[in-house]
């Protein structure tokens, strides 16, 4: 199907039922990005002129976005929130169901299998949970209004339909979350067009219904973001009293080396190379603070999602998930 086509095809379907929201054709941003897509990417401005149109403006969209981030949970409240007996069995189903495609994933990015299904556990439910708003609609309402943001979610949308027609997607169709991210993995469209890949090789990219192709998404972000085949994530460490509390939770980012934090007082109870690049975090325990060397491996964790919990949480559910298989094999 031609991106054409489908975009004609699915404005034809819809244009009536929104007929009551407000699309952007008027609206200024709009058409100066109509301009640049005409410009810069060779589209056709009277389908791109339609599709703004069609792309409309969602309330529940700018109030989700607003919404003030709750207050951050302690780790013991925000672990039970993703692990779960249900995502725990359905990490094993899913494991299962889609084990070769795992085992190749893991064979050519070097990224563990449970560590790929965790990602899509916590993300989308194991697919259950792909989010129910138009992309088109989120990333419009988005860069068209709401200026804080207008930049980034206007380069999003630049990206999105030049996906849906590099893919011959109906730009019109696909359903993703409030602020556009897609897929099982839920990939913003930039991501998309970076990471994604076509992995059961069947001519396209699509991380909705082809699993094969969300697996090696997956794995192969995280292989592009410095992934080390074969080394371990986080392990703990026992602080001595004289530790340097200062450099704890001070980067996302391992700039010492495990060497250079057990010098500081935070030596680690498993075996790891001194050289390794390291940081010190902590968790809130029921029973107080834990203290974790994050290796490499962690903080590319948190290039999928820019926190710690988030990081550990995909951790812990990627070994709950092999525990509840009784192994990896």
């Amino acid at each position: 199907m031609k991106w054409t086509t489908g975009l004609l095809a699915g404005i034809g379907i819809v244009l009536a039922a929104c007929a009551q929201e407000v699309g952007h054709e008027d609206n200024v941003n709009a058409k100066a990005f109509v301009d640049y897509m005409v410009a810069e990417h060779n589209f056709d401005r009277d389908q791109l002129n339609l599709l703004m149109r069609e792309a409309k403006r969602k309330d529940s969209i700018l109030t989700a976005i607003k919404r003030p981030a709750e207050k951050a949970k302690p780790w013991y409240e925000y672990r039970k929130i993703f692990l779960t007996p249900q995502s725990i069995s359905g990490g094993v189903d899913f494991w299962d169901k889609n084990q070769r495609a795992l085992a190749a994933a893991e064979k050519k990015y070097g990224v563990p299998a449970e560590m790929i299904v965790a990602i899509i556990g916590i993300e989308t439910r194991y697919g259950g949970n792909m989010g129910g708003y138009r992309v088109l609609d989120a990333l419009a309402t988005l860069a068209f209004d709401y200026p804080p943001r207008s930049k980034f979610f206007t380069k999003e949308l630049e990206n999105y339909l030049l996906l849906t027609r590099d893919q011959g997607f109906d730009p019109t169709s696909l359903k993703g979350s409030y602020a556009g991210a897609m897929g099982l993995g839920q990939f913003m469209p930039s991501s998309y067009r970076a990471y994604a890949v076509d992995f059961d090789g069947d001519g396209h990219v699509n991380i909705w219904t082809d699993t094969e192709d969300a697996i090696g998404s997956v794995a192969n972000y995280f292989a592009k973001h410095g992934w080390h085949r074969g080394e371990p994530v986080t392990v703990l460490s026992n602080p001595r009293p004289n530790a340097d509390m200062t450099i704890v939770n001070d980067s996302l980012e391992a700039k010492w080396t495990v060497g250079e934090l057990e010098a500081k007082g935070f030596p680690t109870t498993a075996t790891v190379q001194p050289d390794m690049p390291a940081n010190v975090f902590s968790l809130q325990t029921e029973q107080g603070k834990q203290y974790w060397i994050g290796l490499n491996n962690f903080y590319v964790i948190t290039r999928y999602n820019r926190s710690r919990l988030y990081a550990m949480a995909a951790y812990d559910l990627a070994q709950e998930i092999v525990k509840a298989r009784g192994g990896r094999s």
